[in-house]
C-alpha cells in the first residue's frame, strides 16, 4: 500500500498534489501528508518540496480553521525542516538534534497558546476527582505536561520522517532506509554535549527538568536503530524486537534503552559484533 502511494506521488506534480491535498484531511490518515511531503522534499529537492509544502498547507489550514487544531500544521512544517536537514547533510544524527529544535517550537506554542492543553487538563481533573488524589496539584503538573506533549510531537515528527524516507527506499534504493537505520549511532562529541545539557537541567534550579524529553530523544531513537541492527547482523529473530517494544511500556527498559546508546558511542556495539552469514 504505502509503496503503490510512493509510486503515484512520485509520478508527477499533479498527481502528487492530488494525493497530498486529499489524504491531509482525514483524521490519523492525514499523518501520511507530512512524510509524503518529505519524500518529495528528499527525492526530488527541497525546491519541489516547497511547491508541495504550500499545497499541504491548505488541508492543514482547514484543520486549524474549522477545528481550531494547528498541529497538523506545526508537524508538517516540523517534518519539511528535519526533512531539510537529512537532505542537505545526510546524517540522521543531525536531523535528530535538529528534531530538539522542533521539539522547542512545539513547547513555544504550549506555552503562548496555553488553551490548547486545557481539555487534557479538564479530564485530568476530573480523574483526579473520581479517584480522591487530593494530593495532586494540577498546575504544578502543567509545566511537565507541556514538555511530554511537545516531545510526543517531536517523536511523531521524527517517525514520520522515517517513514518518508522508507517510502523513498522502497522505490529508489531497497533497504537502503534499513541500512541507514541500522547504521545510526550519536557521535561521542554529540553525546557528551546531549549529556551535559542533561546533567546541566538537573543540576540548575529554574531550568525546566522536562527538557530532558527532548534531549534524551535522539539517543532513544539511536538505542532503537542499535537493536534493530544488531538483529540485522546476527540475522536473529524479529521476536527479539517484539519482545523490546512490548517492554518499552516500562520506563525503566526505555532508560535502559538510552544508557546502552549512550554507551555505544563510545564501544560501537555493531563494530565489535560478527556479522552472521
Amino acid at each position: 500500500m504505502l509503496r503503490g502511494l510512493a509510486e503515484f506521488v512520485m509520478a508527477g506534480r499533479r498527481q502528487a498534489v492530488l494525493a497530498i491535498v486529499l489524504l491531509g484531511l482525514p483524521p490519523l490518515v492525514n499523518l501520511l501528508t507530512p512524510a509524503l511531503v518529505a519524500m518529495v522534499g528528499m527525492r526530488k529537492g527541497m525546491a519541489a518540496g516547497s511547491v508541495m509544502l504550500l499545497w499541504a498547507l491548505a488541508p492543514a489550514s482547514v484543520w486549524l480553521l474549522l477545528w481550531g487544531n494547528v498541529f497538523p500544521l506545526l508537524v508538517l512544517i516540523g517534518v519539511f525542516m528535519l526533512a531539510g536537514v537529512l537532505r542537505s547533510t545526510g546524517s540522521w544524527q543531525n536531523a535528530l538534534l535538529a528534531a530538539i529544535g522542533v521539539g522547542a517550537m512545539f513547547e513555544l506554542y504550549l506555552y503562548a497558546q496555553p488553551a490548547a492543553l486545557d481539555l487534557v487538563f479538564e479530564q485530568l481533573e476530573l480523574y483526579v476527582r473520581a479517584n480522591n488524589l487530593e494530593g495532586v496539584q494540577l498546575d504544578q503538573l502543567r509545566p511537565v505536561m507541556t514538555s511530554f506533549l511537545a516531545a510526543f510531537y517531536m517523536v511523531l515528527s521524527i517517525a514520520l520522517l522515517m517513514l518518508g524516507r522508507s517510502m523513498q527506499a522502497m522505490l529508489y534504493n531497497p533497504g537502503g532506509f534499513g541500512e541507514e537505520f541500522h547504521a545510526l549511532r550519536i557521535s561521542q562529541a554529540a553525546t557528551l554535549a546531549l549529556v551535559g545539557m542533561i546533567l546541566l537541567v538537573n543540576v540548575v534550579q529554574g531550568l525546566p527538568e522536562a527538557w530532558i524529553f527532548f534531549l534524551a530523544a535522539p539517543f532513544a531513537f539511536a538505542g532503537l536503530a542499535l537493536a534493530h541492527g544488531l538483529v540485522a547482523r546476527k540475522n536473529a529473530s524479529v521476536m527479539w524486537l517484539v519482545a523490546m517494544y512490548i517492554l518499552l511500556i516500562f520506563p525503566t527498559m526505555m532508560y535502559l534503552l538510552i544508557l546502552v546508546a549512550i554507551v555505544d558511542s563510545w564501544y560501537d556495539f555493531r563494530g565489535r559484533l560478527p556479522k552472521s552469514s
